[in-house]
């Protein structure tokens, strides 16, 4: 399987995903209210139908799980597997604001081993295939994030997707020497890490795989790391498809 040929066969894809995304916001979103009581449009409905078409045409003998459809989420014993957010961030995204985020990561053994993320109200496209590897696309400029230096720094800056911590998550930060933490909720969070416009990011369990996939794979690749809160490394494919605790660091604290 060769990995760099799938991800940017499919770089120009999420770049048309995202002005299909902008475009039909600009038109007016129909919104709704899921069962689990999150928001979805028909913003989220069109960009997963149009990344699963295009998804499928690259790499037909791999399944697809993506947080809008039920397909595939019922197979057991799931190994190699694209996971698909569409929307990352939908309250962002129907509320005219620019965190959202376009995703999917590809699973291989378990573990991410390809992710693609567009910020599309950012201009940002990031995309990786293997350490070493992981990039952003922005103002017609390609940047590997691997190249970028480390930083040493006693003052390290988070983020956290809530104004307010929690008690074992302000245990970490006091832990690490954490000294301020900027409020994020997209997938973006673990694009700018891998940037090393911040430092980490910390979370209790919650969401699910597909919001991070693509994002593990991209911060590692570009020399971060991603383990739960005892240091193992997170698995994909679990029956439940939940994430457990979780935390994000760039190279500048490793």
């Amino acid at each position: 399987m060769n990995l760099k040929n799938i991800v940017e066969s499919l770089i120009e894809s999420f770049l048309e995903a995202g002005k299909l995304a902008i475009q039909l916001r600009q038109k007016g979103l129909v919104k709704k209210i899921k069962s689990d009581n999150t928001p979805v449009s028909n913003g989220d409905l069109e960009v997963n139908k149009f990344l699963l078409n295009k998804i499928s045409n690259v790499t037909p003998d791999i399944s697809i799980i993506s947080e809008e459809t039920t397909e595939n989420k019922d197979i057991k014993n799931l190994k190699n597997f694209w996971l698909i957010d569409p929307i990352d961030g939908t309250y962002d995204y129907i509320n005219n604001l620019e965190e959202f985020t376009i995703n999917a990561g590809l699973i291989i053994n378990n573990r991410p081993v390809a992710g693609l993320i567009n910020a599309p109200a950012k201009k940002r496209m990031f995309y990786s295939y293997k350490k070493g590897s992981s990039f952003e696309f922005s103002n017609s400029k390609t940047t590997n994030l691997s190249n970028i230096p480390a930083k040493k720094t006693e003052d390290l800056k988070f983020i956290s997707y809530s104004t307010k911590i929690k008690p074992e998550i302000q245990k970490i930060y006091d832990d690490l020497g954490v000294k301020e933490n900027v409020r994020m909720k997209s997938s973006l969070k673990f694009c700018v890490v891998a940037a090393g416009e911040y430092d980490g990011y910390v979370a209790e369990p919650r969401a699910y795989e597909w919001d991070i996939a693509a994002g593990h794979a991209i911060l590692e690749h570009a020399g971060g790391t991603v383990t739960d809160f005892e240091g193992n490394q997170i698995l994909y494919g679990k029956k439940n498809l939940k994430n457990p605790s979780i935390i994000l660091k760039n190279k500048n604290i490793l």
